[in-house]
């Protein structure tokens, strides 16, 4: 008799669970009168919530504004419209909670951290939901998360904000292979950039950057590009890519930085003097020229965007000696374009590189 009992019990859970809405992303919708009250009627008419986001990656600049697509729909389409949620945050490198960037129900919205002030919602239909970003920062790259939330229903999608810039290697004064991550993460964002990202250097490697210093990137690999396969890269045997270490432990292991800027907010110059400076006496020339010494990002940067390109060895303000050739010719380095560098004199006069905001 313990059979059949059991089967009598599993057979009554099953119809009431046949008869309950279906709450993992679709398949419900109760039926409201005109005062959002039920009508004592609950109808499951198979409508699913759906999102259309950006398949490509959107590309923008620093300083610049970009919209991130993202729109919603009902299959079947509903005859009333509904009430719901909008939601964007942005995903973390690190795969930690990810960052809430705004939150909107009806005309109500909030944005939130960074992007307050900075945000707002894109509604030329009644079913976007996209997001408008204004003066984009370095850290503002990355993947966004769209998600549309109709009562228990929830549905997202991703996109994927990329900025245009340069990467490049870095290493302080103090020589190679000195930072643990937190300490390259510091290094970059004193020069006006930020950690790169493995899709960022990969995309300097098409470009053709070769550095055969491994160094720190944002997800806590630690990663170099080699464009020329040579014996202490890798191997002459070993074809062009990205080399990988994998992740190392970010306290303790010390390797170099791949740093990544992205256009520049003002204008960095050689300033033109007759004398040679020292450190100190560089710093003071530019200050006296209202402007600042440069730093090694907004240097990469001005190269980059705007062509920068100057055959005179200049102090920047970590003390490195560098300059920027857009132009390879006879006696200014070699047959391709670059950041040249002389290290880190600790003695000696150069010239200087300023930069000003306007």
């Amino acid at each position: 008799m313990l059979l059949p009992l059991v089967l009598l019990l599993l057979l009554k859970t099953n119809s009431v669970q046949s008869s309950l809405p279906f709450y993992n992303g679709f398949y419900y919708d109760r039926v409201m009168n005109d005062k959002g009250e039920s009508n004592g009627e609950v109808q499951f008419s198979g409508v699913r919530l759906m999102i259309e986001t950006s398949h490509d990656a959107v590309f923008s600049h620093r300083g610049g504004n970009v919209t991130l697509p993202c729109r919603y729909y009902y299959s079947p389409q509903l005859a009333a419209p509904r009430k719901i949620r909008i939601k964007w945050s942005k995903l973390r490198e690190d795969n930690t909670k990810d960052a809430d960037v705004l939150v909107a129900s009806g005309a109500r919205h909030r944005s939130f951290g960074p992007f307050r002030g900075r945000t707002r919602l894109q509604r030329s239909s009644p079913e976007e939901v996209s997001l408008v970003i204004h003066d984009l920062g370095l850290h503002d790259a990355g993947k966004y998360r769209c998600e549309v939330i109709d009562g228990l229903e929830d549905e997202s999608g991703i996109v994927e904000l990329g900025l245009r810039g340069v990467v490049f290697p870095y290493q302080p004064h103090h020589g190679r292979y000195m930072l643990n991550f937190h300490e390259a993460k510091r290094a970059c964002e004193d020069q006006d950039a930020v950690i790169a990202s493995f899709d960022q250097l990969f995309d300097s490697w098409l470009e053709g950057l070769d550095w055969c210093n491994a160094g720190w990137l944002m997800d806590g690999t630690v990663q170099y590009p080699i464009t020329v396969p040579r014996e202490p890269c890798g191997g002459k045997s070993v074809a062009p890519g990205i080399r990988n270490y994998g992740e190392r432990h970010k306290i303790l292991h010390r390797f170099d930085v791949f740093c990544f800027s992205s256009a520049l907010k003002g204008r960095v110059y050689y300033l033109a003097q007759p004398q040679m400076f020292t450190f100190e006496e560089a710093k003071k020339a530019c200050q006296d020229d209202q402007a600042e010494i440069a730093k090694v990002g907004q240097l990469f940067s001005a190269w980059k965007f705007l062509g920068l390109d100057q055959c005179d060895a200049g102090w920047l303000a970590d003390g490195s000696v560098r300059y920027p050739i857009a132009f390879p010719r006879l006696n200014c380095g070699p047959p391709e374009p670059g950041i040249r560098s002389f290290g880190y004199p600790k003695a000696g006069k150069f010239g200087v590189y300023c930069y000003k905001m306007s």
